[in-house]
C-alpha cells in the first residue's frame, strides 16, 4: 500500500469509543461529515501516493474550523481550496493556524517539497467542544481538564503508534506547542518511547495570536527545524 492509501484507510477506521467527561463533545469529521472523506482522500492522494518515509509533526487536536471540517489537520477550507486545489462545498473556514502552517510550506519550497518528507497529525487525532455559560460552543483541548486527558489517554497511545506505522520516521518528531503539549508528550514518550528526538515548536496559533509582528522570524525557525532533520 502506498501512504496515502495507509492514512486514507487509518481516517476511516478512526473512532473514539471511550465516555468523555459531562459537557465535552467529540468531533469527528470521518464519521459526521461525508464531504470529508471525500477531500481527505483528495488530498492524500495528491500529495502521499508512494511509499516515502516521513517524519511526524504532532499538534494538540484538530479544531473546529480546520481538521474539524476538512478531515485535513491545519488545512482549513480556505487553504484546501486556494492552495492545494482541492474544491470544497459549504460555508468558508478560516483557522489561523492553518495560514501559518501554508506560510511554512510555501518558505519550505512548496506543497510537493513539504508533504513529501512531512506528515501532520495530532497527539490527539481526534478534536473536542464544549459549551460555555452563554451558549458558545468552542474548542477544547484534550489537556484542559485531567478529566479528558485521563479518557483520552489510551486512544492517544494507540493512535501515535497506528500513525507510526503509516511509514513515518521515528529518529526526530516535531511537536507544535511549547507548553502542554510539549509536557504531555514528552511525558508519554519517555513512557512508550515512540521517538528518538523530539523538537518541539511554538504553536502556529499561539503565534498568529501573539507574535504575527515577528512572525517571520518563527517561519525561518520552522524551516531551520525541518532542514537540521530531513
Amino acid at each position: 500500500m502506498t501512504f496515502a492509501e495507509k492514512v486514507i484507510q487509518y481516517n476511516k477506521h478512526l473512532e473514539f469509543k471511550g465516555t468523555l467527561p459531562h459537557g465535552v463533545n467529540i468531533m469527528n469529521p470521518f464519521k459526521e461529515n461525508p464531504q470529508a472523506n471525500s477531500l481527505m482522500e483528495q488530498f492524500y492522494t495528491k500529495y502521499y501516493n508512494d511509499g516515502n518515509q516521513r517524519h511526524m509533526i504532532l499538534g494538540i487536536n484538530p479544531g473546529r474550523f480546520g481538521g474539524g471540517v476538512t478531515g485535513i489537520p491545519f488545512t482549513d477550507s480556505k487553504r484546501l481550496k486556494a492552495v492545494c486545489g482541492i474544491n470544497y462545498e459549504g460555508k468558508e473556514t478560516h483557522e489561523p493556524s492553518s495560514v501559518f502552517v501554508y506560510e511554512v510550506i510555501e518558505a519550505f519550497g512548496g506543497l510537493e517539497a513539504f508533504y513529501n518528507h512531512i506528515y501532520i497529525n495530532s497527539v490527539c487525532p481526534l478534536g473536542f467542544t464544549a459549551t460555555t455559560k452563554t451558549g458558545k460552543e468552542v474548542n477544547y483541548n484534550y489537556y484542559d481538564s485531567k478529566e479528558l486527558t485521563n479518557a483520552v489517554y489510551d486512544f492517544i497511545v494507540e493512535n501515535i503508534r497506528k500513525q507510526i506505522d503509516l511509514g513515518n520516521n521515528t529518529d526526530t518528531c516535531f511537536c507544535f506547542g511549547t507548553g502542554k503539549n510539549e509536557t504531555f508528550l514528552r511525558r508519554l514518550n519517555d513512557e512508550h518511547g515512540f521517538f528518538k528526538n523530539i523538537v518541539a515548536l511554538e504553536h502556529p496559533r499561539f503565534i498568529m495570536q501573539y507574535k504575527s509582528k515577528t512572525k517571520q522570524q518563527y517561519i525561518e525557525k520552522y524551516i531551520a527545524a525541518f532542514k537540521r532533520v530531513i
